[in-house]
């Protein structure tokens, strides 16, 4: 069986920086704390699950003009285009289509 490393290329290279960086011992007493402001203003990086399980990466190939027309909606929604890709696949498949 395949030994997973995350969804991409980098996903598997962060994880080996991780593997090293624990090896070594990291000095964080010259860093000083964070105030209320600055924690208030952080976001969440990267992707949670969502869902029972993972999604899964795929790779397809679409026109040209069908994936401006994706990014471009998705915008508008304020979205990002691979989730409004999701959205709209997931209302057909409800729909029992």
């Amino acid at each position: 069986m395949r030994k997973s490393r995350g969804s991409s290329v980098r996903g598997g290279q962060t994880a080996r920086k991780e593997k090293f960086i624990k090896r070594r011992k990291i000095d964080f007493s010259d860093i000083p704390e964070l105030s209320d402001k600055q924690l208030s203003s952080m976001r969440r990086v990267g992707r949670p699950t969502l869902g029972d399980e993972p999604r899964k990466l795929i790779a397809i190939r679409l026109d040209p003009k069908i994936l401006q027309w994706i990014r471009k909606t998705a915008e508008k929604k304020g979205l990002p285009y691979q989730s409004f890709i999701h959205t709209i696949l997931a209302k057909e498949m409800k729909k029992g289509g």
